[in-house]
């Protein structure tokens, strides 16, 4: 597997939701102690991006859209509805990773990042952005749906290479996060899109303040 410091990457979906880089303490609720990976993550359909974005533009964070940062040949993949291997997914999780540690080393509090993370193993991979350094805390917000919820959305999408049959071996690899994985934040998507953003972000910032 290629380390962090092997990987050298360009930036296609650094985003900052606002005029600046700089975070005022007005726009910061996390301690100055910490600094934060949110990584939202869930099968798609679940609503990973307007979740992401929300919380992103809510605490004055950088966002980074996992999507943007699959390989080509990944994306003809799913675009063909043939489902990603782990072999297939170990760089981009690793490129990911090594983006929120890139961000953070660059002086911003924190970073919300779109990841599926199906896996207890992807999301392992993650967590090793939170070895960088002791103030780093990564958190994972599991957008949590029934797979006929999803594969509803999905078919309501426009242009995006995600199809149904995606939905329904990402369901099959799923890997639902239990007790044991105390830095996953689970939020309930059945309800309306402004519900489920505000749950997500009412659950990360209580564990933001402790």
């Amino acid at each position: 597997m290629t380390t962090l410091n092997e990987l050298h990457i360009s930036s296609p979906a650094l985003r900052h939701m606002g005029q600046t880089i700089s975070i005022s303490p007005a726009q910061t609720p996390a301690s100055t102690t910490r600094r934060h990976v949110l990584v939202i993550t869930g099968p798609a359909g679940c609503g990973k991006s307007s979740v992401a974005n929300y919380i992103a533009q809510a605490l004055g964070l950088l966002y980074i859209e996992g999507d943007d940062f699959h390989s080509e040949a990944n994306v003809k993949k799913m675009s063909n509805g043939i489902p990603l291997t782990d072999d297939d997914r170990w760089e981009w999780l690793e490129t990911l990773r090594n983006k929120a540690v890139e961000v953070l080393t660059n002086g911003a509090p924190g970073c919300v990042v779109t990841c599926s993370a199906l896996k207890r193993k992807y999301r392992d991979v993650i967590r090793l952005a939170g070895k960088e350094a002791d103030d780093v805390m990564v958190r994972f917000v599991y957008l949590r749906a029934n797979e006929a919820l999803l594969l509803q959305r999905v078919r309501q999408r426009q242009n995006h290479y995600m199809k149904d049959d995606m939905v329904k071996s990402q369901f099959t690899a799923l890997e639902e996060p239990d007790e044991t994985e105390t830095d996953v934040l689970p939020v309930d998507v059945s309800g309306t899109l402004q519900q489920v953003q505000s749950a997500a972000l009412r659950s990360v910032e209580e564990v933001m303040h402790k």
